[in-house]
């Protein structure tokens, strides 16, 4: 989920609603042949048996547990329920899920023997998906590397971690990839870098302020450049040892955020550019072009590390697609650089964000704004224009809610939001973009990384407090369930009020 400081964590807990603005009625034959839809969950978040089977502690455990907080140990308990699971997503009709594996699972101290029972979850999990004719879409790194690794070296901070990444990248490929053919790397890096190094916020909780260690001011340019490194190594060696054999390809994963400038202004104008180049082309400049956007190198200067020209040929053109997570919209407004102490990410910027439909006494973000769907078309012409137009997922794209399981159930807010979100990708297909998937997220309720259990993004209600974990379908299940099965029914304001009376007392 979204990390960037208190205005990120808004995104993460993200309460967006719809009013009932948009009402035109498209259907899934509408998008391109090919085009795959699909949910998804993380390891951490949803497989719960920290500590079993030869599972070792993650910086997510360590964060979580030495704050006293709500903490990922059961979750949903998918470890266990994975077939149970599995058959929620052919009722459902997905063409694919979206996961990640723990590597403090698979090879717990993060280098060195291989866990031969995590090993075998993950065959068994990859072959149930298969089976039952859903492609396993894996992310390798969803903000959880083995707490060993921070331990032993500073994890991330570290360039040893490159090597590391990459021989646990080299065990999934030989043990998934005969039959996993979609590779993200990296979940958000450019958000995982901020949250966990700019702000502390989120694992391993570095900063400069309010922070037990940290350096604000460069640590999350080197925690960013060694992701890109560790990135295009795994890549190359997919390419050089897999490709040929097993046909799939290797992509990283970013938050986009849809920037537009607060007013006219030349100013804000310029602003936005320089939002869009530090939040997305950060990354997406060194994957593309073999460097980083010329407004960073100029403010950030000999902060922000420098690419060899071999490192440059390498991680340039080193992702097959980009895996897009997108939830809202901001407003940005220029700043005059002001420092009351060492330059930060934000600082750098010298932007206001203002995100859309936002509560200015509680920070959530209250409602989906005309424009947020837009933001999402906006988002995926950026790309195609500025960036070659590489193939895209959105592999996350949600809403978040709060409430009892009367109040889940009966989730039309997320019905509407999916509607409009769906049809702003859809329009953005037809406009040239090369999006290729969709995926909502979540499948069911899921521990949030910033939020916990207190509130939930799934199209399957999960009781947490059921040692069970029982999971039932929402209204958002029945309808996503009838849109990817060609059933217009509930498609549409109109369709979508008659759901909510059709299905208040039944499941899949």
């Amino acid at each position: 989920m979204d990390l960037v400081s208190s205005l990120i964590i808004t995104t993460i807990i993200l309460a967006l609603s719809f009013t009932g603005r948009c009402s035109h009625v498209y259907s899934r034959s509408d998008f391109p042949e090919g085009f795959s839809f699909g949910s998804g969950a993380s390891s951490y978040q949803w497989e719960g048996a920290a500590a079993e089977d030869g599972r070792k502690p993650s910086i997510w455990d360590t964060y979580l547990h030495s704050r006293n907080l709500d903490n990922g140990d059961i979750a949903c308990d998918g470890y266990h329920k994975y077939k149970e699971d599995v058959q929620l997503m052919v009722e459902t009709g997905l063409d694919a899920f979206k996961f990640s594996i723990s590597w403090s699972r698979l090879i717990p101290n993060g280098r060195g023997p291989v866990n031969a029972k995590g090993l075998q979850f993950y065959k068994n999990f990859i072959q149930q998906l298969v089976a039952h004719g859903i492609e396993p879409h894996v992310t390798l790194y969803h903000y959880d590397h083995p707490q060993a690794l921070e331990d032993d070296y500073g994890g991330w901070l570290n360039p040893t971690i490159i090597k590391d990444f990459t021989a646990y990248a080299d065990v999934c490929f030989r043990e998934f990839g005969n039959h996993v053919k979609f590779w993200t790397t990296i979940n958000e890096a450019n958000i995982f870098t901020i949250g966990g190094y700019n702000d502390g916020i989120t694992a391993p909780g570095r900063c400069s302020r309010n922070c037990i260690s940290g350096n604000s001011s460069s640590e999350p340019y080197i925690v960013g450049h060694n992701l890109l490194l560790a990135h295009a190594s795994a890549s190359r060696l997919y390419r050089q040892k897999y490709k040929d054999m097993q046909g799939g390809s290797v992509g990283f994963g970013l938050f986009a955020i849809g920037f537009s400038p607060t007013t006219t202004s030349k100013d804000d104008e310029i602003a936005t550019q320089r939002a869009r180049d530090f939040y997305l082309g950060w990354m997406l400049g060194p994957l593309v072009f073999g460097e980083y956007p010329y407004v960073m190198r100029r403010t950030v200067g000999s902060r922000l590390p420098d690419f060899s020209e071999e490192e440059s040929e390498l991680v340039k053109g080193s992702s097959d697609f980009v895996g897009l997570t997108h939830y809202t919209a901001a407003t940005v407004t220029n700043i005059i650089p002001y420092y009351s102490g060492d330059p930060d990410f934000y600082s750098d910027t010298s932007i206001t964000l203002t995100y859309l439909c936002n509560d200015s006494s509680t920070g959530l973000l209250l409602d989906t704004c005309e424009d947020t769907p837009r933001a999402m078309e906006g988002v995926l012409e950026y790309i195609k224009q500025s960036y070659e137009n590489p193939p895209v997922y959105i592999l996350e794209n949600g809403k978040s809610i709060k409430g009892d399981f009367q109040l889940q159930e009966k989730d039309t807010p997320r019905i509407e939001y999916l509607h409009v979100y769906i049809g702003a990708v859809l329009k953005a297909v037809r406009n040239g973009s090369d999006t290729r998937g969709y995926f909502v997220w979540s499948l069911m309720d899921l521990y949030e990384l910033l939020d916990g259990y207190g509130s939930t993004f799934g199209l399957y209600y999960v009781n947490f407090s059921d040692s069970h974990r029982k999971r039932s379908p929402k209204h958002s299940a029945h309808w996503y369930s009838g849109f990817l099965k060609g059933d217009t029914t509930f498609l549409g304001s109109q369709g979508i009020a008659q759901l909510q009376v059709n299905f208040s007392s039944s499941s899949l």
